[in-house]
């Protein structure tokens, strides 16, 4: 479902998380699970305000776009991107290519409401500053990034995530275009800031037993995973395992594996033909079993999936 349809579903910016996911369970749409369906409403760039008040969790996600985030509270949240989690404050800026799976993790209580201005910009509008400049590729278009702004000479880019959320709320003639150009511009300071020598990139949190689990994960994802093994290899008991993910993340031990094991099948999903080989090499042990997993997560099949982006790619061209 694209954005637009949803906020037109909920009234997003104006009620609360629990009226909004009744009204969405109406339209059989799990909000838990939103963020992982979400499509794009326009070909290039779209951008929204969206809060968190941690009464539900956000599932692990990953998006064919680029997303990028900009902080705006110190609510406490945390953030994994990847197999690194981050500790957020206001300010903070976010980027994330397309296939990396990334939530918030929320603290049992959050000090203030999680509040943030999203941006996500489509391979084709990279593709197009390619187009542009032939001899310029962007540098950062296939790494995540976190730059911390406040108190920077880049302080200033919080400015141009406004302007944008302006543009696509009040909706004057020829805001497609501001949005567009106000996104190079946005774009131009993160490159900049990222190449500056004296820039300070964010740290990633002290790795703890949660931490290293999730990079144990993301680089056996073609094998068996269980947890007796895990917990093994750890020094750790399962049950130790168990309480950790449910904490932290809000899921199982087993459906956080098989969350990841789906981000690496979507990512792939135009690469490789065979989807019974596809099945295979992201771990699981036969397709009627990824079948039924990708269409519990993703509300759709993979054979669907893929003619849904196939089909979207050919629409742009």
């Amino acid at each position: 479902m694209k954005l637009d349809q949803v906020q037109l579903l909920s009234s997003f910016y104006e009620k609360d998380h629990a009226t909004i996911q009744r009204e969405l369970l109406q339209h059989g749409i799990d909000f838990s699970n939103i963020y992982q369906e979400l499509e794009m409403s326009s070909r290039f760039v779209d951008t929204h305000m969206d809060i968190s008040f941690g009464d539900i969790p956000v599932n692990l996600h990953s998006h064919s776009y680029y997303e990028i985030v900009y902080v705006l509270s110190n609510s406490g949240t945390q953030y994994l991107v990847g197999t690194k989690r981050y500790q957020l404050q206001r300010g903070d800026v976010i980027f994330v290519p397309p296939g990396i799976g990334h939530k918030p993790l929320f603290p049992s209580q959050l000090a203030e409401p999680y509040k943030r201005i999203v941006l996500w910009v489509s391979a084709d509008f990279i593709d197009g500053i390619k187009y542009i400049y032939p001899d310029y590729t962007p540098q950062f278009t296939e790494q995540v990034f976190l730059l911390r702004t406040l108190g920077t000479p880049w302080e200033s880019v919080g400015t141009h995530f406004h302007i944008g959320l302006k543009e696509a709320q009040e909706k004057k003639e020829g805001w497609q275009f501001a949005l567009c150009g106000n996104t190079m511009q946005l774009l131009t300071i993160c490159l900049r800031a990222l190449l500056e020598p004296e820039t300070q990139p964010m740290k990633s949190e002290k790795p703890e037993l949660l931490d290293d689990i999730v990079s144990y994960i993301e680089s056996h994802l073609h094998e068996k995973i269980s947890l007796a093994d895990t917990a093994s290899r750890f020094y750790v008991s399962e049950s130790t395992i168990g309480q950790t993910f449910q904490k932290k993340m809000h899921v199982s031990f087993y459906h956080y594996v098989t969350q990841r094991r789906l981000i690496a099948a979507k990512s792939m999903i135009l690469e490789e033909a065979n989807l019974d080989l596809l099945s295979e090499k992201v771990g699981f042990t036969d397709y009627s079993t990824f079948y039924r997993a990708f269409k519990k997560e993703f509300g759709i099949s993979p054979r669907e999936y893929r003619n849904l982006i196939a089909e979207n790619q050919q629409s742009l061209l």
